[in-house]
């Protein structure tokens, strides 16, 4: 039987602030028999430059991504949800008007996947291997949870860690306050949410707080350290692949 093989487009993020978390991805598909090729040429999916208006900066951006990642007719797994939401339906938005490129996004959109939908697909005890120990919580990224639908497969992913437990998050569907550019232009609204959100992940009683976009985690982490708080903040692929 030939193997399967993906793409990963591991995004500037992960890339530039915790490749680890590429690594951990790439030996998660690998466990699962899954070859892993890492185009070259990835840069920025052209999130921020679209949020900011930049509307022609944007359409740039997605026609390079399209050219890295048309290369190969494999399909495309990125470990976030909001680059996933990018590439899967605001570049058909952006593009829809290029005879040329237009098509080729739609493509692109159909052969695009966020990382724990892909896993729970392949195989609903993708997390029995992993060592991960004491008490996770979840904070689902707004892009994620409503920009995708993705709501189940990382907290049933999470559920089925052998030497884990997983707690409520309080308000877990609250926004943490990053949103991108938003952190930067309303930065005070913004920090007012992060303080809600580190209140909930500490009410939670967890030793560590879980995500599936890096951008969160950040956020989040930040706001931890700064409260002096030892609770961890980790990729979702960081700890299945522990």
């Amino acid at each position: 039987m030939a193997r399967r093989s993906i793409q990963l487009f591991a995004t500037c993020l992960v890339e530039a602030i915790r490749p680890a978390v590429g690594l951990a991805v790439v030996r998660l598909l690998e466990r699962a028999g899954i070859a892993v090729g890492y185009p070259e040429g990835q840069t920025c999916c052209g999130q921020p430059a679209s949020n900011a208006g930049a509307l022609e900066d944007a359409r740039a951006m997605a026609r390079h991504t399209i050219d890295v990642l048309s290369r190969s007719e494999h399909d495309v797994v990125i470990p976030s949800g909001s680059c996933t939401d990018m590439l899967a339906h605001q570049y058909p938005l952006l593009l829809a008007g290029d005879p040329i490129y237009g098509p080729k996004a739609a493509a692109l959109a159909r052969r695009t996947r966020e990382l724990s939908q892909l896993l729970s697909e392949l195989d609903p005890g993708a997390s029995r291997l992993s060592r991960c120990r004491g008490k996770l919580t979840y904070h689902p990224s707004c892009h994620l949870l409503r920009g995708l639908g993705v709501a189940e497969p990382p907290l049933q992913l999470l559920r089925q860690l052998p030497q884990a437990e997983l707690v409520a998050l309080p308000g877990a569907e609250d926004c943490c306050g990053f949103g991108g550019l938003f952190a930067v232009k309303m930065s005070a609204i913004s920090g007012a949410m992060l303080e809600r959100k580190l209140d909930a992940v500490e009410a939670s009683g967890a030793d560590t707080v879980v995500a599936c976009d890096l951008s969160c985690l950040i956020h989040i982490e930040g706001g931890l350290r700064r409260r002096g708080s030892r609770i961890a903040a980790r990729h979702l692929a960081e700890v299945l692949a522990e």
